[in-house]
């Protein structure tokens, strides 16, 4: 087997990507509400990350995988319009960044099946959610597969469909995530090996892990996290419910007056996540100097609210239009279909499902001159903006294409168009020029694939 810097160096030369280009994906399961460790650890640092020239950034609702999870329908629903409404109010500009719900990716759970098609069921067995699961069950005498549903078992292969179906490079993972880009990369190189002909289909992706990212106390000094029912509301509650938040975190016995510790207090770690280095020197000298707990958590809740307050005041701006939300999802979604559907259709033709074309029988009389075929342009209106058009052999304008803000995307729908032929128009951004049926495309895309 190559080394894995080989490997990666070899899929940096896919035309997937253009050289120099870091794709770097993220997931959020959609099963809660943010709090203000998530946005410390994770929110901060990833939309920070793709403003970073060069970093081509996906954002996605991980909601097929809340299912695995969560089988309350209203539940689900609210989260994912809480969830999309605070990252787009903590900054995320969808512009930059393709930002999507993946159940509106119709192309993640056929490439989830194609992968399933080379997973072993061995390597399913190895993974740690289910082991957990299964371990569980022995510990209480139960069957070992009990109450464990099929999408727990293969979730590992649904999170491979995320990552392979934009090639991502770089995937920001907690470490009790690593095993799961492990995964995605075993079977990568599987289908790769089986399917590629010496190509690169899939990136070989890494897994990110920032061991610098914060880890936020929570209010009884472990992690923050709703298992420990130890949270600060991000933006729930408002600023009212900051206060009180803040009011709980625990700190020690010492009076107004008395020198405190500030390297062992939760209360100045929280402060910390949000102070210039200024700030933080400011409050230990205060605090060794007898600032009094009460005082000092009017600072921390000052301080996080001169960050919170305008973000939240988005946030309820967000909440009360969901509409807004659904339509920047939805050209999320188009963004990222641009990318997922013409690749699909490469993968769809490696695997050996590929168009039925009708071929000719071979003629034996003397060959004549070869008649002129129909032809694709490609071409840059004054706009900017990125065009192309399926052209008879005379011609009459066959398709016409709708803008990309890319070369790339439209040179992606013109190879599929000429790997799929017919059956890949009904799904293109394409309009019928003027006069022109079904049938006239489909034979000129048939001309072309036979030619």
């Amino acid at each position: 087997m190559r080394s894995r810097r080989a490997c990666n160096d070899a899929a940096t030369l896919t035309t997937n990507h253009e050289p120099m280009t870091q794709r770097v994906l993220t997931g959020i399961t959609t099963t809660g509400t943010p709090h203000l460790g998530n946005y410390v650890g994770a929110i901060r640092p990833a939309i920070t990350a793709s403003r970073e020239p060069g970093v081509e950034s996906f954002f996605f609702l991980a909601d097929y995988h809340a299912l695995i999870k969560c089988d309350e329908p209203a539940r689900i629903e609210r989260s994912r319009l809480e969830i999309a409404a605070t990252w787009l109010a903590a900054g995320l500009d969808p512009a930059r960044v393709t930002f999507y719900r993946q159940s509106d990716i119709v192309e993640i759970p056929e490439l989830t099946w194609l992968l399933t098609c080379v997973a072993s069921k061995g390597l399913m067995n190895r993974a740690h959610a289910y082991k957990a699961a299964a371990d569980a069950n022995l510990a209480a005498g139960e069957d070992v597969d009990a109450g464990i549903t099929m999408g727990l078992f293969s979730y590992p292969i649904l999170m491979a469909a995320d990552i392979l179906m934009f090639n991502a490079h770089r995937v920001p993972v907690g470490r009790d995530q690593v095993q799961h880009i492990e995964m995605a990369r075993d079977l990568a190189q599987r289908f790769n090996h089986l399917f590629g002909a010496g190509r690169e289909l899939f990136v070989l992706p890494e897994a990110n892990v920032d061991e610098r990212v914060a880890m936020l106390p929570g209010l009884d000094g472990r992690k923050m996290s709703k298992s420990y029912d130890n949270t600060v509301p991000l933006f729930e509650g408002g600023a009212k419910g900051l206060r009180d938040a803040i009011a709980h975190v625990v700190t020690d016995s010492r009076a107004p007056g008395e020198a405190k510790d500030p390297d062992n207090s939760h209360l100045v770690a929280i402060y910390e996540a949000f102070a210039d280095d200024a700030e933080r020197a400011a409050l230990r000298a205060e605090l060794r100097a007898g600032m009094g707990w009460g005082d000092a958590k009017a600072r921390v809740v000052a301080r996080i609210e001169r960050d919170l307050g305008p973000l939240r005041e988005r946030y309820a701006e967000l909440i009360a239009h969901p509409e807004r939300i659904e339509a920047t999802l939805l050209e999320g979604a188009r963004k990222a279909r641009a990318v997922a559907a013409p690749f699909l259709g490469e993968l769809r033709v490696a695997v050996g499902l590929r168009p039925m074309v009708a071929v000719a029988a071979p003629v034996l009389a003397t060959p004549k001159a070869k008649a002129a075929l129909p032809s694709f342009k490609q071409y840059r209106e004054a706009d900017g903006r990125f065009y192309f058009k399926l052209a008879a052999a005379d011609g009459r304008v066959l398709l016409q294409s709708a803008a990309f803000e890319s070369g790339r995307e439209a040179g992606q729908w013109v190879a599929k168009l000429k790997t799929a032929g017919a059956m890949a128009v009904p799904d293109a951004p394409v309009a019928h020029g003027e006069g022109v049926s079904a049938q006239d495309v489909a034979d000129a895309l048939a001309a072309l694939s036979a030619g």
